[in-house]
Parts: C-alpha cells; structure tokens; sequence
C-alpha cells in the first residue's frame, strides 16, 4: 500500500505533526506583526520575470487579503512548485504588512506545509 503522497520540497517539522493554530488566509490580517499560520488553497504559484515567486490564494491577486512570496534569491531552495497548485498548504512566518495586505515571506522550504490527504 502506497503512502500519502507529498510534494518533494515540502519539509514536514520534525515531529511530523501539523503546524497548529493555523488561521484561514482571509483572517490572516488578525496575525500582523506576529509569527504564525496561515492555511489556505493554493491557486496558483507564478513566478515573475524578475524570479519572484507568488502563493496565489484568490482568483484576482490583487485584491486578496494575503499574500505569499519566494524571492529569486531563495528560489532555489525549493523544487518544482507546480504540484502545490489546488492544495491546502499551511505557511508558517512572520506576518507582515505588504501594499495594505497580510505577507508571508516564505525562505525556507519548511515554512510550508502541505497537510495529508
């Protein structure tokens, strides 16, 4: 029998266990200026020309309440990010405020969680 299936760049914490005291990406602004955990559904991971690459929770990026970014510099920390497009995903970080909108700056690939199906 065939195990839970996980995306290779995802790093689980050590125990294993979840990241606990996740908030829904649209209350993620109740987190500013603390660190903590935001869940939601991915929609899609794009990645600019200039390297950054962007969790996009909301259809219209623009105006979604948080958001989630990879900077080019640590981009190659992570593998191929295409496989997290449709999954819940929790993102563990400092929340910050970007443009009027929660921010999470993901470095290190074991800010990200992707919980069992």
């Amino acid at each position: 029998m065939r195990g839970p299936k996980r995306a290779h760049f995802v790093q689980f914490s050590s125990s294993g266990q979840a990241f606990h005291g996740c908030v829904d990406f649209r209350q993620a602004s109740s987190l500013l200026g603390q660190s903590g955990c935001v869940t939601g559904q991915v929609l899609r991971a794009y990645t600019s020309q200039s390297g950054n690459t962007f969790l996009d929770f909301c259809q219209d990026y623009r105006s979604c309440p948080f958001t989630s970014v990879i900077f080019s510099s640590d981009r190659s920390r992570f593998g191929d990010l295409t496989g997290i497009e449709g999954r819940v995903v929790e993102i563990r970080g400092d929340v910050t405020n970007y443009a009027g909108r929660a921010e999470i700056v993901i470095r290190d690939p074991g800010q990200i969680r992707v919980p069992h199906d």
